[in-house]
């Protein structure tokens, strides 16, 4: 078994970072945002932007609406090229934005994290002082990846 004399620091370098936000929650949303992209610059390193379309969040009439489902989906791209915008107005060099829908944690892990491979996930909480919110729990606890809670 390796003792602390026998290890060595190594330098870590993340490739690509997910920053998750909420369109509901702009102020944890927003210190994440500047987190990651503080990280995207200072490493140079590809910043995708997801926002899921919560579904479960409407009810049964929005749902069957087209209007109403097109419309939440150019809400939720105009929001996230607000980010991009201000993301490569910052210096991030590599931005990319990524909607989903679903049930956010869900979709992050099973859809989104497969598909951009991030090697770190960033993602804010609006969590009471002893308890993370729901979605930033889930995907820290079942996430294969490192994760980074931003309060």
């Amino acid at each position: 078994m390796a003792t602390e004399d026998d290890f060595e620091v190594e330098t870590m370098h993340f490739q690509r970072l997910l920053l998750a936000v909420d369109d509901d929650d702009d102020e944890s949303s927003h210190r994440a945002f500047n987190y990651a992209c503080t990280i995207a610059k200072m490493y140079n390193i590809t910043l995708g932007i997801v926002s899921v379309l919560e579904t479960g969040d409407l009810n049964i009439y929005q749902t069957l609406s087209p209007d109403v489902l097109s419309d939440r989906r150019s809400q939720i791209a105009s929001h996230l090229n607000t980010y991009i915008t201000k993301a490569e107005a910052f210096g991030v060099q590599h931005a990319e934005p990524i909607i989903g829908e679903g049930k956010p944690a869900h979709v992050i892990l099973e859809e989104i994290v497969p598909s951009f491979k991030p090697d770190l996930i960033i993602i804010g909480s609006h969590g009471t002082k002893h308890h993370l919110g729901s979605v930033a729990a889930e995907i820290t606890r079942y996430a294969k990846t490192s994760v980074i809670i931003v309060r």
